[in-house]
């Protein structure tokens, strides 16, 4: 019997466990949890016991997870299907030494990362103008890792922010674009264009409409725009000097991408002092992952947590419900951090996996998904294993009793996901209503909450750009932890291509061409429906 097996039996044997009743456990609520410095991870209110984090550990160990961490941090090649290394970690550890294939790594990440530094702070002491003077805001153009980490961070950091308005273009759709720029002004207004290729259909549509754009208000538009790209030849070719080009190496991935270059935007709204505090959370993180026992460390447990629901539970989605406003994009950051990781469906070697290869990601901001989706949470037949986050500290002292609040809710809705409430009680609370016989049956019976629920929460002091770093790190490794016991490459995404390419053969179709060879007779006639629709 392997540790997969050993898993699957004690789950079964385990049933349909009362997490509650493990709390007559006295250690538990202290030995459940794992900290680093000031942010602990709580996962007592799980199923998981004794026996069950010992096979949790005992698989992690079996898949060499210790092993395949250390190749990371040390330059191998562990992105196999690309042959690539994935060193996203060394962008935010600017004081250490890395050599690559005889190559210093960490020399042109000091030097791009003090362009950028010089850069952004031209722009946000008045260095750097536009045609009508100082820049009032930068736009952002970009997708999916050049976009969602980005846009998150700014958003998340809003209390640090001391430069520029910051914007963010992601979708095609001209929409995006247009009601971001409407009643900005051309000749105040910096544009960064990130797309490592300058190739990417989406991005580059974009950028050459906002040019298109500008050049209603500036004279000479490529000369308020900035780029981050490693395609010199074609940035050179747009008009964007070189002075204003910033690249990143193949082993950073998209989705990796925020502590570096992609990260420009976020320099320009919090600074370039405190970007540092933001890279000095993201290496805190990696230290720790580094070096901590497997049982005392954050992302090996929150991993494991995760296995847990999803390949032994059987759990196919999780909730991440940050209670922080600041944070409502991070859920779909971490959309696209986990499931285009470990989105697979075989394994490194190619063969077929035979277990799921991960849970849908999805969320929104307590309290607002309360009013929403709790519902289903709590009374719905599918359990969602829940994430919380949550700091205890709040931005905003005038309005500390939101805060308070905020809080409460957060934790009340942890212990209510766990506890539930029984029918008995249910028929007491519609006998205090003054209900009697089927009546109060019946409604006592919509009131009932199985509870056995499971969640987690992350607790940390405020939300720094230190903390932050920390928290985007933390999640990082926690694919990577995932993906090495799923025995998956995290690193490559060729599941976005087929679509890519389909859609650059539809596009003729759609400019009235003919329609792509192969396509389906659904497909065929919708696209004569969006014709004539179109006129």
């Amino acid at each position: 019997m392997d540790n997969w097996d050993r898993l699957a039996a004690h789950h079964a044997r385990q049933g349909a466990r009362d997490i509650a009743a493990l709390f007559d456990d006295a250690e538990r609520a202290a030995d459940f949890t794992v900290a680093e410095g000031d942010m602990l991870f709580d996962y007592s209110k799980t199923a998981i016991d004794r026996t069950a984090r010992e096979l949790l550990l005992d698989l992690a160990e079996a898949s060499g997870v210790a092993a395949r961490r250390d190749a990371m941090f040390a330059g191998a090649r562990i992105n196999e299907t690309e042959d690539r290394a994935v060193l996203h970690t060394a962008l935010r550890n600017p004081d250490g030494a890395l050599e690559l294939d005889g190559a210093d790594v960490m020399a042109p990440v000091r030097d791009t990362l003090a362009r950028m530094e010089r850069f952004a702070g031209d722009v946000r002491a008045g260095r750097f103008k536009g045609a009508g003077g100082r820049v009032t805001d930068v736009v952002n153009i970009g997708i999916g890792g050049s976009d969602l980490g980005p846009a998150m961070a700014v958003a998340a950091l809003a209390p640090f922010h001391g430069g520029p308005r910051v914007h963010f273009v992601s979708n095609v759709d001209g929409a995006h674009l247009h009601d971001v720029v409407a009643g900005l002004d051309p000749a105040t207004t910096l544009v960064i264009v990130c797309s490592k290729t300058f190739t990417t259909i989406e991005t580059m549509t974009n950028a050459r409409s906002a040019r298109a754009w500008m050049t209603g208000g500036v004279r000479e538009p490529e000369a308020q725009f900035a780029a981050v790209s490693s395609a010199v030849e074609r940035t050179g070719a747009f008009g964007i000097a070189p002075e204003r080009v910033f690249g990143f190496a193949d082993w950073v991935g998209g989705r990796y991408s925020v502590w570096g270059p992609v990260g420009l935007a976020l320099m320009i709204a919090i600074g370039p002092q405190r970007f540092r505090e933001f890279l000095a959370g993201g290496a805190a993180m990696d230290t720790h992952f580094r070096t901590a026992p497997l049982r005392a460390n954050m992302p090996v447990m929150l991993a494991l947590v995760g296995i847990w629901h999803n390949q032994i539970a059987g759990h196919p989605t999780r909730a991440v419900l940050p209670y922080d406003q600041r944070l409502a994009l991070l859920p779909a950051y971490l959309q696209q951090l986990e499931m285009e990781s470990n989105g697979k469906r075989v394994a490194m070697d190619g063969t077929d996996l035979d277990r799921p290869s991960g849970p849908v990601v999805w969320g929104a901001p307590g309290t607002n998904g309360q009013h929403a989706f709790y519902q289903l949470l709590h009374q719905g037949t599918q359990i969602v294993p829940c994430e919380f986050l949550v700091a205890a500290q709040g931005h905003e002292p005038a309005l500390e009793h939101h805060h308070q609040l905020l809080l409460a809710n957060c934790l009340a809705q942890s212990e209510a996901l766990m506890r539930g409430r029984s029918l008995d009680q249910a028929r007491a609370l519609m006998t205090e209503a003054g209900l009697e016989g089927a009546e109060l049956e019946r409604q006592a019976r919509h009131r009932v909450f199985p509870g056995n629920r499971p969640s987690t929460t992350l607790l940390y002091p405020a939300l720094t750009p230190e903390t932050l770093g920390r928290i985007i790190a933390l999640y990082e490794h926690r694919v990577f932890v995932e993906g090495v016991i799923l025995g998956i490459n995290s690193f490559d995404q060729w599941g976005v291509e087929l679509g890519k390419e389909l859609a650059d053969r539809m596009l003729r179709a759609v400019e009235g061409g003919p329609a792509p060879e192969g396509v389906s007779p659904s497909t065929r006639r919708l696209l004569s429906r969006v014709l004539r629709l179109r006129g």
